[in-house]
């Protein structure tokens, strides 16, 4: 009796993340179900694999390392080291794209440390990767429990997650793979939060380290207030049950994996609708966002959601108020909207401030041009670099499987 009373209550936990869902997927079940009219399961199965085999985003790999966290956790990153000069006749062809993107080096080393998002990895960075490749020694890290990383060891243990945990595992990061020298943060989402959490803990390693920083699609608080969209009937109800939904879920790991493979097509119109804004964004592109997304474990999602509620790192954007800042979000971001980043903005004014049209949530993969261009602009107003004119590399059209 008690075995059947666990798995009705499973089953009714279930039925109530089912109805918290279909508010969030309202918009994206419709579209699903022409396609569901017109394709067949077998056929969208070939086409996903057929995106996977052609779109080699998230290929490009570093020197492995890996750091340890406060609690033990271990941190996976990888490093992309500067390349040699090229030769003087500027032979072959990177030779002359080290030449078309940046000129010659800063005499001053700068590392740049890029921190991903929630769900995400350090592969979400691909098309700033294939840009800067060679170009400037880059640190690209999976934050905990995502990717290559390790999970949480004291979220194992049962203790909350919290947003200054990140900043620990990015102080972590540094210290092992960018020990000495200037470094520039890079931040979308959930690694802007951390970035801000870092500078929170340690405003002595932004004073005397950090050349210039990058804030992607992030926010300094405030996130409990965000509509994601919905109507605000919608955003009550979501707002009420997620969280209890989520924990829920996150104890039923198995079962619920089974239902995100059963119900893939309805999850790829989410990931679609929350993550870009442009109708005509590369299939292969959003494909690459959705193998993303979907690798992040349940219990994983259900462990970080809580931090993004409590999170308010306001108090520490002035420690960021004398170096180069870039802020930049898409207009259209239903995640963590473009209003964020003008708050931050209000705070560092002197930063410049970048809202890019017809985007969303993952501008760095949607218009990933524009991205680049902004973040090569800020390493030459650090000093990272003495010239840049960027142009077309980084674009989709162009995938770069170095």
């Amino acid at each position: 009796m008690a075995v059947a009373a666990t798995t009705a209550a499973g089953w009714r936990r279930a039925g109530v993340a089912g109805a918290a869902i279909g508010v969030l997927a309202a918009g994206a079940a419709a579209g699903v179900a022409v396609e569901r009219l017109t394709v067949g399961r077998g056929m969208r199965k070939k086409a996903r694999l057929a995106l996977d085999a052609t779109g080699p985003y998230g290929s490009l790999r570093g020197t492995p390392g890996r750091a340890v966290a406060d609690d033990r956790t271990e941190l996976y990153y990888e490093v992309d080291e500067v390349e040699p000069p090229a030769p003087a006749d500027g032979a072959g062809p990177e030779g002359n794209r080290r030449r078309r993107l940046f000129g010659r080096k800063a005499p001053d080393p700068v590392t740049v440390v890029f921190s991903h998002g929630y769900c995400l990895g350090q592969d979400s960075w691909h098309f700033q990767r294939a840009a800067l490749r060679g170009l400037v020694r880059a640190v690209y890290w999976d934050q905990r429990s995502h990717g290559r990383s390790e999970r949480g060891r004291a979220q194992a243990d049962g203790v909350a997650l919290g947003i200054d945990q990140l900043g620990r595992d990015l102080k972590a990061v540094i210290d092992a793979a960018a020990p000495e020298g200037r470094i520039v943060l890079v931040g979308h989402s959930m690694g802007g939060m951390t970035m801000m959490a870092l500078a929170d803990q340690y405003p002595a390693l932004i004073r005397d380290r950090v050349a210039a920083v990058a804030f992607v699609g992030t926010s300094s608080g405030k996130l409990g207030e965000v509509n994601f969209g919905l109507p605000v009937a919608g955003v009550r109800a979501v707002r009420r049950v997620l969280p209890g939904v989520l924990r829920a879920l996150g104890t039923q790991a198995e079962l619920v994996e089974k239902g995100r493979r059963a119900t893939a097509d309805l999850f790829a119109g989410l990931i679609k609708r929350y993550s870009f804004s442009s109708r005509d964004v590369d299939p292969a592109v959003a494909r690459f966002a959705e193998r993303l997304i979907e690798s992040t474990p349940i219990d994983v999602v259900a462990e970080f959601y809580p931090a993004f509620t409590e999170h308010d790192k306001s108090g520490a954007l002035p420690a960021f108020r004398d170096v180069p800042v870039l802020i930049l979000a898409g207009e259209k971001d239903l995640v963590t909207p473009s209003s964020h980043s003008e708050v931050i903005a209000d705070v560092l004014p002197e930063a410049e401030l970048t809202l890019v049209p017809d985007a969303g949530h993952l501008v760095m993969l949607e218009h990933p041009e524009t991205v680049t261009d902004r973040l090569a602009d800020l390493l030459v107003r650090s000093g990272a670099v003495a010239a840049a004119n960027v142009g077309e590399h980084g674009s989709t059209a162009q995938q770069p499987g170095r």
